[in-house]
């Protein structure tokens, strides 16, 4: 085992040991290496201005440059990666392939001939997103821009200009000279200190274990108690910058190898434990566009780089928008432990609120969603904003039909009650009722059996009862032919939402 990490910082390695366990990236950057382009605003992975590019091999060999979230992601995540930050993009480091000084790079010249700078707090974080985009050779086109950039926010700029200057951004098939040498040693370097050893990076009090097969991971997770296992940050990340919590250990599944798979095992796609959902997406959305949609209005572009589909179920949010979705398209969880490998209907892995189904040693090992088509499946979110928002309400519905009758109905909501759950009530109203806007009038009326919401600061009870019963309506006109208003997302293929292939890492 290892106790130091190595990494490509803007093509350069380094190596880092002593570090406690759950330092961030954006912690190191600007307090250790002091480079401080990489602002902090939210801490949370919200507003963008800390946004740097993460570069890491795909299993068919190719680069992906990820656009991350430096405030919530911590250092160990960072083995055998390499990180390009806002001062690395005038300079390939070693070796040349760097821009004549003085010169901007064209991600950063794009925003001052487009005036897309006013107090440059957010402006990195910017450029950090376009040129992630640049270099994977997509989300610039028109239609793409903004989902681009809906990770990064602006408050004095406006987007107008921010959005015509990633418009002006060219991307070429070929790259110039400058980008083709920084990327040849970019990944040179990467190849040189890419290695299968387990890595522990810890001052004594923290640690951040990384290991490399399923049976070290077992293990390290059987042998430390109360350890946090950690795949994307992007929720356990917020308990040290927004708790000012300290996890004395974590178990990363980010290097394991095969845990960032997606497979078809039988009836089921098979969705391994680092699985993002940029990479999740395109799966998922096949034949679904509503579950794309609500996928990428979720979390923005750099939640999706880091965010994993199994954490996500892992973390029991009774307000999370995934777990609905996949309760209603009657998705499974496979449970390991030292002594135990189960498999269950996901919505029976919600106990209570904070409560699931899950021993002190188990893992999520999987989340396993039907292949099988579901052309009458749709999911509705209401939140406040459009985009990046947290539901008040989302509901998900899939009903199945044999001559204009309802044979089989899962409804599942978030946000109605202490977990995700399904609406039993409303789904015996349905099933075996005729496919006419009747049968969720009844459904919609037997919502209050099903839910006793409470009021918060998102929504009141009364009002999500209200919204919970709309939905079903608007479902029941949907399905049965009524024109029904969408604000996004009608016509949707998996190819548009642009995620990684299938099986990519």
């Amino acid at each position: 085992m290892r106790d130091r990490i190595t990494f490509v910082l803007n093509n350069q390695v380094e190596q880092v040991s002593g570090l406690a366990g759950d330092t961030t990236l954006l912690n190191w950057l600007r307090q250790t290496k002091r480079l401080t382009g990489s602002k902090e605003g939210c801490g949370e992975g919200d507003c963008g201005a800390c946004t740097v590019v993460v570069a890491r091999r795909r299993a068919d060999g190719g680069m992906r440059w990820h656009p991350v979230n430096a405030c919530i992601q911590f250092m160990g995540m960072l083995e055998g990666a390499s990180v390009t930050t806002i001062e690395g993009l005038q300079s390939a480091g070693a070796g040349g392939g760097g821009l004549p000084d003085g010169q901007l790079h064209p991600c950063q010249q794009v925003m001052v001939g487009h005036h897309g700078s006013q107090c440059g707090f957010c402006t990195p974080g910017f450029v950090m997103s376009l040129f992630a985009a640049w270099c994977n050779g997509d989300g610039l086109a028109a239609p793409d821009i903004d989902t681009t950039l809906a990770g990064n926010l602006c408050r004095c700029t406006g987007y107008r200009p921010i959005v015509e200057a990633a418009a002006a951004l060219e991307v070429r098939a070929i790259p110039p000279q400058f980008e083709r040498q920084r990327r040849e040693i970019e990944a040179s370097l990467m190849a040189a200190i890419a290695h299968d050893e387990t890595v522990c990076l810890s001052d004594g009090r923290r640690s951040f274990t990384a290991p490399t097969s399923l049976e070290g991971f077992a293990q390290s997770y059987a042998q430390t108690p109360g350890a946090t296992i950690v795949s994307g940050a992007t929720d356990v990340g917020l308990w040290v910058t927004k708790q000012n919590r300290h996890l004395p250990n974590m178990i990363w599944t980010g290097r394991v190898r095969g845990f960032d798979r997606v497979e078809r095992s039988g009836a089921h796609w098979r969705i391994g434990p680092a699985v993002t959902h940029e990479t999740a997406m395109t799966t998922l959305a096949d034949g679904r566009p509503d579950l794309g949609e609500v996928m990428r209005r979720f979390g923005s572009t750099q939640v999706r780089a880091s965010g994993t589909v199994c954490g996500n179920i892992a973390n029991g949010s009774p307000i999370g928008d995934l777990p609905p979705m996949l309760i209603a398209l009657a998705a499974e969880i496979e449970l390991v432990g030292p002594a135990s490998n189960r498999r269950l209907p996901l919505e029976s892995f919600f106990i209570d609120y904070g409560r699931q189904d899950r021993e002190a040693d188990e893992f999520v090992a999987a989340i396993l969603v039907p292949v099988t088509p579901t052309p009458l499946f749709r999911a509705y979110k209401i939140s406040k904003r459009f985009d990046q928002d947290i539901s008040a309400v989302l509901g998900a519905f899939s009903v199945t039909v044999s001559g204009r009758r309802i044979t089989s109905a899962r409804v599942a909501f978030g946000g109605m009650a202490a977990t995700p759950k399904r609406a039993a009530a409303a789904e015996a109203a349905l099933t075996g009722a005729a496919l006419e806007i009747s049968a969720f009038e009844a459904a919609a009326a037997a919502l209050t059996a099903d839910f006793t919401p409470i009021s918060d600061m998102r929504a009141s009870a009364g009002y999500r009862l209200q919204v919970a019963a709309n939905l079903m309506l608007k479902y029941g006109l949907d399905v049965t032919g009524a024109p029904v208003p969408r604000l996004t997302g009608a016509g949707l293929s998996a190819h548009d939402l642009r995620a990684t292939p299938t099986g990519t890492g």
